[in-house]
């Protein structure tokens, strides 16, 4: 018999995550109007959080989310039906279907722009 001491580490259980509604409702109203399923893939943009972007699976449709840390993104995943997290492969890009006017609403004020000023970084001869 041993006379050491029964030493139990107790684990504390990993504070709840905080899901904001608003995103877990506008992404079941993506989900909804994609056929049902959509993928999600969870992707970090430093400082600001983290990125879900969702490729709906009836027209392969875009559309994103960003929730301050990872375990929030995993909490929003779980919380609505239909979405699985999944990673960009051959199959998930080649099943995107960019509407035309996206390109124009990624590019912001560029977009509208005829004119444009000269690079800053350009060689000078």
């Amino acid at each position: 018999m041993s006379s050491q001491p029964d030493t139990q580490t107790t684990e504390a259980a990993p504070a709840p995550v905080a899901v904001p509604r608003e995103v877990v409702a506008s992404i079941e109203k993506f989900v909804s109007r994609e056929g049902g399923s959509a993928t999600a893939v969870l992707q970090a943009i430093g400082a600001a959080g983290v990125r879900i972007t969702l490729v709906g699976e009836k027209g392969g449709i875009l559309g994103d989310r960003v929730v301050a840390d990872e375990a929030t993104a995993k909490a929003v995943v779980d919380a609505v039906a239909g979405v699985e997290v999944g990673e960009w492969d051959r199959d998930l890009v080649s099943s995107v279907d960019v509407k035309p006017g996206h390109y124009k609403q990624m590019a912001g004020w560029v977009a509208g722009q005829k004119r444009f000023p000269k690079p800053r970084n350009r060689a000078i001869l």
